[in-house]
This record gives C-alpha cells, structure tokens and sequence, in this order.
C-alpha cells in the first residue's frame, strides 16, 4: 500500500500543477476576451484567431482544471444522501462513486476522444473560419484531461481505500454548497 499511497501522492502533485496551468488558462481567457473587445469595438478590427485561442483556454481551464477539483474533493456529489452520511460512510460512497461511475466514463471518453485527436493530428484540420486556428491542440486536451481524470480517481480510490485500512488520514468533512 506504501508504493500505491506514493504513485497517488505523485498523480495529486500533477493534478495540483494542471490546476495551476488552468487558473492560468482562465486568467488569460479573461485578459484575451478584454482585450478583443476592446480591438473589435474601439478599433473596428477582429480577428477569429483571439476568439478561438479564448475557447482553447477555456477548454483547458476545464479539462486540465477537474482532475484537481476531484482531488480537493469539491466535484458534484448527491448532497441529499451525502450530507446525512456519518464517520466513513462518506468514504464508502466516494468508492463507489469512483469505481462505478467516473472510472467507467473517464475510459470511455479517452477511448472516443482520442480517435478524434489523432484525426485531426494526422490531417492538420484547421478551423473553417478565417484566421482561424489549428485544431488539433485544443482536441488534444480531451484524452489527455479524461485521461488524467482517470488517473486522479484511481488516486483517490487508492487514498480512500488506504484511510479505511488506518494507514491514511484525510479530510473526509463535507460543507454542503451555499444555495
């Protein structure tokens, strides 16, 4: 359990790096969106090009962005059964959340992305708009963000699985959101 608690320890070190690059990627979003509507509306020029590279870096606000939420614990859950669990009831339905849900998808959607990906790898597709931009890039977050997303959840599997054995301690508090 050792070895597993360090290959998980080292995939939340990478999830916490994407989340860095995504909060990046949304700061930069916003500053492109600022300043293309300030072009296009004080200057009269536009450019495809700077929408797009804005739908990129939302793109990978959220692709690189979730494996970190999942691993801070603040993903959507059913709050209803969630909040009245009590002591590791909680961690029981974090399992099986895990393994029956987000495993299950996260491979189905690397294994329906990644086609796409290389299709548009291996024939170069470019956006249909003028100066638009080379898609393959943006495509290439989706294995990559379901895959890592993959990754995260067997981390946090291995992490539950190790605090009910004792031999890991976590935060296992739920707040339920403000609504």
């Amino acid at each position: 359990m050792a070895y597993l608690l360090k290959l998980a320890l080292w995939v939340d070190k990478i999830s916490l790096n994407f989340g860095k690059l995504a909060a990046w990627a949304v700061m930069s979003a916003a500053m492109i969106s600022a300043g293309n509507a300030f072009v296009r509306y004080g200057l009269d020029v536009s450019s495809n090009g700077w929408l797009e590279i804005q739908w990129y870096l939302f793109a990978a606000t959220v692709m690189l962005g979730a494996p970190h939420v999942l691993k801070l614990n603040e993903h959507v859950r059913v709050d209803i059964i969630y909040a009245k669990l009590g002591g590791k009831g909680p961690v029981w339905v974090d399992l099986f959340g895990l393994v029956f849900f987000l495993l299950p998808v996260m491979l189905l959607m690397v294994y329906f992305s990644w086609p796409l990906f290389m299709k548009m790898y291996l024939t170069g597709e470019m956006s249909q708009n003028a100066g638009g931009l080379i898609r393959w890039p943006v495509m290439m977050l989706l294995p990559l963000g379901f895959g890592w997303m993959f990754l995260q959840g067997l981390s946090e599997i291995i992490k539950r699985v190790a605090y009910l054995q004792g031999s890991y301690s976590m935060d296992i508090h739920y707040e339920k959101p403000v609504q």
